[in-house]
């Protein structure tokens, strides 16, 4: 249980089908895995290599939840983790700006990429798994 909580072995095969589902949706935040496209190959292929030895018996369900869990933690925020488990995001970040922030001109690209980013785990709501 090596992240937020962890994913249990009766659910292994939803994760899989939800991660995979998400790492390739062009619309969600999974498609560019923080740091750019070569992170994001790479966390593909990762989850595809975990999916791979788990339908073709070569890992026990513990094992892939376990190798899951160390994924999601090394690739998933934690918002886009509660977006996934079936929860909604944390607000904090966007009540908690002070209102003269909003007065100047270069929070207004700040805004509009919190808004793409809150846009983007939207998509993600889609691919939930809890």
């Amino acid at each position: 249980m090596a992240v937020y909580g962890g994913i249990q072995a009766h659910e292994v095969e939803r994760w899989l089908n939800a991660l995979t589902n998400a790492a390739y949706d062009r619309r969600c935040p999974l498609t560019k895995v923080h740091g750019g496209n070569a992170r994001a190959r790479t966390a593909r292929q990762d989850l595809l290599h975990l999916a791979t030895a788990f339908r073709g018996g070569e890992r026990s369900r513990e094992a892939v939840a376990d190798g899951l869990s160390r994924w999601c933690q090394h690739y998933l925020t934690e918002a886009e983790w509660y977006v996934l488990v079936g929860g909604r995001t944390p607000q904090a970040k966007s009540t908690s700006k002070p209102a003269p922030q909003a007065e100047t001109q270069p929070n207004d690209t700040a805004s509009s990429d919190e808004q793409a980013a809150d846009d983007a785990l939207e998509v993600l709501y889609q691919h939930r798994v809890g």
